[in-house]
């Protein structure tokens, strides 16, 4: 299995209303990508100062399918239309669990 994190802070001017866009329309990809298997997105619970601002953790039963999920259209229109306007700061990683 694939796990795939992302973190992200946003950048200062970024609106609410921009915000949850990005969780809305990231919530939106499992019902058009069928290789995730598990998908979680939402903001930081504030507990501890200084961590990211957003979380995305998805898994996949391969590399392969992480790939599909990569690189489909409608992730990268996401990523184009409604994350890459509002971030300031991305970590990301893979880890084959």
């Amino acid at each position: 299995m694939i796990r795939h994190i992302v973190l992200f802070t946003w950048a200062d001017d970024a609106t609410d209303e921009q915000k949850a866009t990005v969780a809305a329309e990231l919530g939106k990809l499992p019902g058009v990508i069928p290789e995730l298997r598990a998908y979680t997105v939402g903001p930081d619970a504030g507990i501890n100062e200084g961590n990211h601002e957003f979380a995305v953790v998805a898994d996949f039963d391969s590399v392969d399918d992480y790939l599909v999920y990569r690189d489909h259209p409608r992730h990268q229109a996401v990523i184009a239309e409604h994350i890459k306007p509002i971030v300031a700061a991305r970590a990301a990683v893979q880890l084959s669990l």
